[in-house]
Order: structure tokens, then C-alpha cells, then sequence
């Protein structure tokens, strides 16, 4: 039997780029056609990788595998709480690839765990360093209902006490650089051979012993080959890929293990169609006979470490410097701005560092009247953290503090610990990577502290933020616009601080746009209507009301009163304050309501004023998802006659455009433009349409080729893949429907005849899962004289022609 393994192994981790008031990403532009970057990156990679395509030498899909049930991996366990909310059909994908690839690798599951938010743990203090470990594990053992064998540390970054922590916990191994070892020795020898810069075997396992007479073993990557997926185009070849690691394994008979390791996402992110690199690299390993595929934990259990191996103190595997990318100005940047310093990065650790000092004299001053073991609870938190429902979290609450606590102690309490997680959040290693402090990475570590601070705030009354927005004036920005980080604080930041006020503001004004039931969550907080009264007159309108609201994170409650009048487009002015009396608002309902009948717009506003003070908000103090679809219904209603105006102007000049396309004279910018807008915008709007008219939608697409109209590709080719998705989960729920079948042919032939291109990527999994259970059965129905079943046969074997299945 062979002694020649190898495993490969992903890192899938994005930063958390969640609102850290509302617990939501919220939409990134620059991620279109998706809302954000998590989405799209799923679409291009983390989807991809659990039902990736193996192609036959016409490149057409004879199976698709699922990357991670025969790789290593780890997903970071904020991005795994994304996945579950957000992308669940993922999420699933992944925990059954974990279970089948015990079935594989002799019970050792393909999936590692991860210290909690990828922050730099030789920089973390030894409480911090314990709560990732344990967050880690925790959390990893909720989703796989299974202990970890294996914990991944963010940006590879150990010393003796990361490791110390890891071997308290049970962790067995973790995975590191080559450029991290620092000497080994074969066990019981006692002479130590260098391994420093890379020098180290890196196809043996080691044990690493630890002072306090704990051990841990090590894995060292293949560094070479590892750059070569990352940086050297060796995904676009899976053929080549695989060469590359079987190239690695010498001749002779000793055990080797060639691994590798880089990040997760350059399969199918960084490099386009990367993961099936990865699948035909892995599905010709495991054919290979003279090597057998295997993950670190199951060749860890059948080879036990020979050697012993120690570390360089305080390295990463993305710093040459050791730590110093996450505390100094030491030269590692991303490379795009030569110019830039990053003389930033010393002085943003040491605004966090003093914050969290603070921090912790705060919560050890207000937990030692409800524990004495303070930082025991927070370790415990998590399970909170995993499931934010009342009953688990009364249940926590009980078993750390008691059974009878009032309702103001059980929000100081969840405040408290709130406190401590967005102030472990915001040492994120994300924040130090880039180039620039005023980067969303850097700035999203700052909208965790600014929610500490703001926690700490409300829990003592006092202000925590002066001497934060100090620290924020010494870290010196590369950009002139920006003097320092505190002008980017004030700009960027401080407008999305968000209170239980501005939570009402948010309801208030967008219950003018949509109508919410008595009762309703938005975001993570509860809301029930106590009272509502709409008023509408032409464009205008108005909403008086009284709403309750509860945050489901911290169980703070407010009662407010809300008044909004919106005049048209985005101008909206409207007060929101706490509820005084039944009294005080009734009033203010007749006057303000009896002013707009009146349309005394300017009395209005004095009645506001003198009901809510200062406390006035408008269309900018929405939320960026609620901006965006207000902003898209005013453009609609806008819109409107222009489109009519436009169409009609198409209509109109058609014939001529014809002209000019068949004399090949360039159409005038002024004709040309308003045309393409009127057929791009009623594509868009067809197709847009769960019940789209495909005899619609294909006229227009002839005429517009007619006339040689640009077509807005990115979004047409988005819209009708999501129409053309909902159209094969119709057909997989019933797969006998011969018409739906024949009506998804049409779609796809008018794929084929016009200049779209969509994915198809979902439509070719359900098409090659109907293939899989139903096919053989129609194929026999209509071998024996099926009529119906023999049109099914013709009509799928179209079907695999058309997404790019084998066809049979």
C-alpha cells in the first residue's frame, strides 16, 4: 500500500462586515449585481465549492462533486453565521460535506475550527486568547455536532502561549508556514537541527512540547506549491494542479505527506472557475493509486509524529516581519499604493488596546456584584451569541446569575457582555491588513469599538468616548482629505451610530413606504404598534403613531411617539421621542392631522417642533437597505413619464434606426441613448417578473438586436438566471411536468439565439439531480412504450444539451 498521502487544505474566511447595531450586512454597491461582497463572493466560491463541475475532453459537466467533503478546510465562524442566515443552501452543503468526509477519512471529519474572529493572537491578551479558543470550539461544535480536531489561527500567527491555549482546550494540531519552524529533532534525539527560513521537512507531522508539559502537533505547509495556487495561475490547469503535488513526493518507500494551504477563495474568487481546478485536481488524486488523498486528522491518527518540532515566537504566515503587519509600519502593504506608509497601524492598536483596558476595569467593577467569575460568563457567552432566542437566553442568564433578576440587571448584564464582544470584534486582523486606516476593513473595526464605547456610555452614564476620539486624532491617514482616523470616525462612522430613538425613526419613516403588521422584527429588534393614524393627499403624506420597541440583542425597551410628513421624492421631515402620555399625543394627532387636511405644511412643522424639540429626522437617518428602496420607488414614480417618453421616441424612430444600422451609419448619442434606455428598462422590468412573458421579452431582444441596441448584459443575464432558477426548483418539485420542461427549453433556445449569457450554474445542479433520480426510470418507461415519457426523454436530453450535461 502507499506511503504517499496528500491533503489539501482552504482557509474560507471573510472579516464580519455586519452593521454592529443592527447585526445586518448592509448594501455594498461595488458588490453588484449582488447586495454585497459576502453574497457575491458565495455566488463565486463558497457555493461553487460544494457542487463543483468535472468536465469531459468536450467540456461538457459529467459530475459535480463537492470540494469540501475531500479537502481540509476551515470557515471562519462569523462567516459561517452569515452563511446560516443568509445563504443556508451553503450552509448545509457544508455540514454535510463535513459528515460525509468521515465516511472517507476512516471518522476524521475535513473540517477545522478557527479562533473566533480571526484576530492576531500572540497580540491578544491571555483572557482574549482563551475566550477566541473557546468561542472557536464552541461554536464549531454547534454546527458539526462534533469536538474539533484541528483549529486554524487567523493569518497562521502563533507563539508558545497561542499553543498553550489550543493544547488546553484539547485542540490536536493546527497548521502552520514553513517559515515559521524554528528547529526540529527526530523524538528522543537530543540534538536540534534548523528549520528556520523554511528549512523544514515539510511532509512529516510534528509534536510540539509545551512548557507546561502539554503537547500539540504541527503541520508545515508546502510553501512553494501554496504560492503557486495563490499568485501563480496553477488553478488554471486542474490536470497541472495535481502534477504539481504528485511532483512534491520523492521515490522511495518513506511515509511523506504533501499538504498545502492557502485561502479558501482562490477557488472561484481570486481566480475564476478555481474550484474546478480543485475538483479535477482531487478527483485525479483519489484515482491515483500510488497516492492516497487524507486530511491532517486522519493521518495524524495513523502516523503519529517521529519528529518534534519548536516555533519562532510571534510569526504569521503573511508578514515577513513576524506580527508587526498588525502593530507597526513594517513594510508589508498589499502593494498598490508605493507611496502610502503605514505608520497608522501603531497608533490604531494602541487606541484599541486603551479602550479595552478601560473596558475591563468597567466589566470586572459591574459583573462582581452578579459573579465572581466575570470572565468565566463571558467565555460562556457564545452560547448566547449562537442563539439569540428568549428562552436560551433566560436559560443563560439563570444558570450564570440566578433565578429571580430584575429586568434592569438582565440588561445591564447583556450589555455588559455585548460590550465584551464587539470589543474583541474590533481587533479583527482585517483592520491592519491593507494600506489605508480610512479602509472599510479599519473602519469596520472602529464601528466595533465606537459600539463598545457606546455600550459602556449607556451602562455608567459617563463618557468613554472623549478619550477614544483623542486616540482617533493620533492615527495619521495617507489621504489628505482625511487629517487623521477621527476625521473618518466623524464622517463615516458617528452618522451610522445607532439608538433605540433612531431604531424608532428608521420604523417611523419607513412605515410610510410599506405597511408593517402590530407586530413585527425588524432588523434585531421587536416593534408593536400601539396606536398608528395615515393620511394621505396627493403626493404628501402623513403617519402619527405610537410604537413599542424592544432590542432582541440587549432586551432594552422604549416606548416612543412618532410624527412624519413626506412631501414628495426623498423629502421627509418627521420627530420621534419617548412616549409621555395618551393625552399629549392624541393632541398632537388632531392639530397635525387637521394641518395636513388643511395642507398647512408650515404648521406643521411648528407642531413638531414644539412636540419634539431637536429630536427631528429625516430621509438620511434611514438605514442603507431602506435609502435604497425609497431612492428606487421615487425614481420609479419619476421615471415614470420619462419612460414613456422614451418608449414612445423608440417606437417613433425605430424604422430609421433600422436605416442607420443597414447603411452602417453610427446612430446620433442623442437618438441612440434615450433607445437603449427604453429597452434596457423594459427588459429589466419584464424579466423582473417571477410570471415574465417570455413572448415579451424575446420580441424585445430581437428588436433591440435589430437596431444594434447596448444591452445592459450584468443585469439581464443576473435577472434572467434568477428566472431561469426558479423555473428548474418548479420543475424539480415536479419533474414529470412535460410541459414546464418543454416551456424551459424555450427559455434556454432564446438564451442560445441572443446575445445573453447567463450562469445557469444552479439550473445545471437541479438538472443534473433530476438526471440522477429520475431519468433512468422516464428512459425505461419509454423503452416500453410510455409516449409521454418517451417526449419526457427527448425533451431532457435538450435540456442537458442546453445547461452542458453529458448527455446520454
Amino acid at each position: 500500500m502507499s506511503r504517499k498521502y496528500i491533503c489539501i487544505h482552504g482557509h474560507f474566511y471573510q472579516p464580519p462586515r455586519e452593521n454592529p447595531w443592527l447585526n445586518k450586512v448592509e448594501m455594498q454597491e461595488s458588490a453588484y449585481p449582488y447586495h454585497d461582497w459576502n453574497h457575491r463572493i458565495n455566488a463565486e466560491c463558497y457555493r461553487r465549492n460544494s457542487a463543483s463541475r468535472i468536465l469531459d475532453e468536450k467540456g461538457r459537466i459529467e459530475a459535480i462533486m463537492n470540494n469540501y467533503s475531500w479537502m481540509s478546510f476551515n470557515i471562519g465562524p462569523t462567516l459561517l453565521a452569515w452563511m446560516q442566515n443568509e445563504t443556508p443552501e451553503t450552509y448545509e452543503a457544508i455540514l454535510q460535506a463535513d459528515k460525509d468526509s468521515m465516511e472517507a477519512f476512516s471518522g476524521h471529519g475535513a473540517a477545522l475550527a478557527q479562533a473566533y474572529n480571526h484576530l492576531i493572537m500572540p497580540l491578544a491578551n491571555e483572557r482574549d486568547k482563551e475566550t477566541q479558543v473557546i468561542w472557536g470550539i464552541e461554536d464549531f461544535k454547534s454546527r458539526y455536532n462534533r469536538f474539533p480536531e484541528g483549529m486554524w489561527l487567523g493569518e497562521t500567527a502563533v507563539n508558545t502561549e497561542t499553543l498553550e491555549m489550543l493544547a488546553k482546550y484539547g485542540i490536536k494540531f493546527t497548521i502552520l508556514s514553513p517559515y515559521q519552524a524554528k528547529r526540529v529533532r527526530k523524538i528522543g534525539n537530543t540534538d536540534w537541527k534548523d528549520a528556520s527560513n523554511a528549512k523544514v521537512d515539510t511532509k512529516k507531522a510534528y509534536l510540539c512540547k509545551l512548557p507546561s508539559g502539554k503537547e500539540i502537533s504541527l503541520f508545515f505547509y508546502d510553501g512553494p506549491a501554496s504560492q503557486g495556487v495563490a499568485f501563480e495561475g496553477l488553478l488554471n490547469n486542474g490536470e497541472h494542479f495535481a502534477q504539481r503535488l504528485t511532483d512534491l513526493l520523492s521515490d522511495n518507500e518513506e511515509l511523506e505527506l504533501v499538504n498545502i494551504a492557502t485561502d479558501g477563495e482562490s477557488y472561484g474568487h481570486h481566480h475564476k472557475l478555481g474550484e474546478m481546478a480543485l475538483s479535477y485536481c482531487l478527483n485525479s488524486l483519489e484515482e491515483n493509486e500510488d497516492v492516497i488523498l487524507t486530511i491532517y486528522g486522519e493521518f495524524l491518527e495513523k502516523f503519529p509524529p517521529e519528529y518534534e518540532a519548536e516555533i519562532i515566537e510571534d510569526t504569521s504566515w503573511s508578514c515577513y516581519h513576524g506580527v508587526e503587519r498588525w502593530r507597526s509600519d513594517c513594510g508589508c502593504n498589499t502593494g498598490g499604493h508605493p507611496d502610502w506608509n503605514q505608520k497608522w497601524r501603531a497608533p490604531l492598536r494602541q487606541t484599541f488596546d486603551n479602550l479595552r483596558e478601560k473596558l475591563i476595569v468597567l466589566y470586572e467593577k459591574e459583573m462582581k456584584n452578579f459573579t465572581s467569575d466575570p470572565w468565566g460568563v463571558r467565555n460562556k457567552y457564545i452560547k448566547v451569541i449562537l442563539d439569540r432566542n428568549n428562552d436560551n437566553v433566560l436559560a443563560f442568564l439563570k444558570e450564570n446569575f440566578g433565578e429571580e433578576l430584575p429586568e434592569k440587571d438582565q440588561i445591564k448584564l447583556l450589555k455588559l457582555l455585548e460590550m465584551q464582544y464587539h470589543a474583541m470584534l474590533m481587533y479583527t486582523s482585517c483592520g491592519w491588513f491593507f494600506d489605508e486606516v480610512t479602509g472599510i476593513e479599519s473602519m469596520q473595526d472602529i464601528f466595533y469599538a465606537t459600539r463598545a464605547v457606546q455600550l459602556a456610555e449607556e451602562i455608567t452614564g459617563k463618557s468613554y468616548e472623549a478619550q477614544f476620539v483623542e486616540d482617533l486624532k493620533k492615527i495619521p491617514s495617507n489621504l489628505p482629505e482625511y487629517e487623521s482616523a477621527l476625521t473618518a470616525y466623524e464622517e463615516s462612522v458617528k452618522p451610522m451610530e445607532l439608538d433605540m430613538i433612531r431604531i424608532g425613526a428608521h420604523y417611523a419613516i419607513s412605515s410610510l413606504f410599506e405597511e408593517f403588521p402590530e407586530e413585527v422584527t425588524l432588523y434585531n429588534f421587536s416593534a408593536a404598534v400601539k396606536a398608528s393614524h395615515y393620511y394621505e393627499a396627493g403626493k404628501q403624506k402623513l403617519i402619527v403613531g405610537r410604537t413599542e420597541f424592544r432590542s432582541d440583542i440587549t432586551w432594552e425597551k422604549v416606548d416612543i411617539s412618532y410624527a412624519v410628513l413626506h412631501m414628495g421624492d426623498h423629502h421627509l421631515f418627521g420627530g420621534v421621542r419617548q412616549y409621555i402620555s395618551a393625552e399629549a399625543l392624541e393632541e398632537l394627532h388632531n392639530k397635525i392631522s387637521m394641518s395636513f387636511q388643511k395642507g398647512n405644511v408650515y404648521e406643521i412643522f411648528n407642531l413638531m417642533d414644539s412636540y419634539f424639540g431637536t429630536h427631528n429626522y429625516s430621509f438620511w437617518h434611514l438605514f442603507r437597505d431602506e435609502q435604497h428602496h425609497i431612492m428606487e420607488l421615487v425614481m420609479e414614480n419619476n421615471l415614470t413619464g420619462a419612460e414613456g417618453a422614451m418608449q414612445q421616441l423608440y417606437e417613433n424612430t425605430y424604422p430609421l434606426l433600422k436605416t442607420f444600422q443597414e447603411i452602417n451609419m453610427v446612430v446620433p448619442n442623442k437618438l441612440k441613448l434615450p433607445v437603449q434606455m427604453a429597452v434596457n428598462n423594459r427588459l429589466v422590468k419584464e424579466l423582473k417578473k417571477p410570471d415574465f412573458s417570455l413572448r415579451k421579452v424575446e420580441k424585445q431582444l430581437k428588436s433591440a438586436q435589430a437596431i444594434n441596441v447596448e444591452l445592459d448584459l450584468v443585469t439581464l443575464n443576473f435577472l434572467i438566471d434568477q428566472r431561469l432558477t426558479d423555473l428548474m426548483f418548479q420543475f424539480e418539485d415536479d419533474p414529470e411536468d412535460l410541459k414546464l420542461l418543454l416551456y424551459i427549453n424555450q427559455v434556454l433556445q432564446l438564451i442560445e439565439d441572443t446575445s445573453l449569457n447567463p450562469e445557469k450554474w444552479e439550473s445545471q445542479n437541479i438538472a443534473f439531480r433530476i438526471k440522477e433520480d429520475y431519468y433512468e426510470d422516464m428512459l425505461e418507461r419509454s423503452d416500453n412504450g410510455d409516449e409521454e415519457a418517451e417526449d419526457w426523454v427527448d425533451a431532457f436530453r435538450q435540456l442537458e444539451e442546453s445547461v452542458n450535461l453529458v448527455i446520454e
